[in-house]
């Protein structure tokens, strides 16, 4: 029987976590324990490194959906975050905070990276989808496209601070998977997604009872991306609501998706033979 690599002599595959609305980055440590314990199985020559920060904006009792505070005080203290708040009365839709969310992000990107891949869920996986796409080549162009133009009265947002920050570097993603993701709505945030697409590649997985996030708002993130995602096998559909599948075939989706995106980036034709696919259960 071959050794055991040590921590040490294995190569880091560096994960970002991004967490949903709501939650936190240890509530979402513990929800996503099984996923990430199952690419560690599945990559035994990489030291998984998930890494999981807390969304910068902490949430009121009033801003959590049926949550019904004690003796309706609202200034009671919560552990609960997220990366921006939908305006109820913004026409076109207007996400606030979601500058600072995304300089919280960059702040872990500088300070912890580089990150091979991101995975996030429901916020967390829209975040995910808008950072994807601020680490290309070529977004801040079409950043300042939109930002000129003026549709229903808004035009797009400017390129965010955070991602021109003088000294602020790191590489595209490799991969990104979106747990129940979506995209931002309206002319604002077009920029993250049109001139181009996004080019990283996405997994989508989605609940077929899922009913916080609605099929057409996924889909508009899966139409967002380059390609045809549905043909090429990147939409993952699970029998359940709105939660990370811990179900041995989506497991198993994931990891063939992140061997997948390893192997071309390292420009391997085959994939490295770090666990027997027929082992591997398959989920469609």
């Amino acid at each position: 029987m071959a050794p055991n690599p040590s921590a040490s002599a294995r190569t880091p595959l560096k994960i970002l976590m991004l967490h949903g609305y709501t939650q936190s980055g240890t509530l979402f440590h513990a929800k996503s324990r099984a996923l990430i314990k199952h690419i560690q199985k599945a990559f035994p020559l990489h030291e998984v490194l998930a890494i999981y920060p807390t969304a910068p904006l902490r949430l009121r009792p009033s801003d959590i959906p049926g949550y019904e505070p004690s003796e309706n005080n609202d200034t009671e203290e919560i552990e609960s975050y997220g990366w921006f708040r939908r305006s109820n009365t913004a026409n076109p839709p207007l996400y606030q905070g979601l500058e600072e969310g995304i300089a919280a992000v960059a702040k872990v990107l500088s300070e912890e990276g580089p990150f091979d891949g991101v995975i996030g869920f429901s916020q967390g996986a829209a975040m995910a989808g808008m950072v994807a796409a601020l680490l290309e080549n070529g977004r801040k162009a079409a950043f300042g496209e939109f930002e000129k133009e003026v549709s229903e009265g808004a035009g797009g947002v400017p390129f965010p601070a955070s991602f021109a920050a003088p000294g602020f570097q790191h590489p595209p993603f490799k991969f990104a998977i979106a747990y129940s993701g979506f995209r931002s709505p309206g002319p604002r945030y077009r920029a993250f997604y049109e001139s181009p697409p996004i080019q990283t590649p996405v997994l989508h997985v989605l609940g077929s009872l899922d009913a916080v996030v609605e099929e057409s708002r996924s889909r508009a993130l899966i139409d967002a991306c380059a390609g045809d995602p549905e043909k090429d096998g990147l939409v993952v559909w699970h029998p359940g609501g709105h939660f990370l599948p811990s179900q041995r075939p989506y497991l198993d989706a994931a990891v063939r998706f992140i061997r997948e995106q390893l192997d071309k980036s390292n420009g391997n034709g085959k994939p490295k033979e770090e666990e027997d696919v027929n082992d591997m259960d398959v989920p469609f």
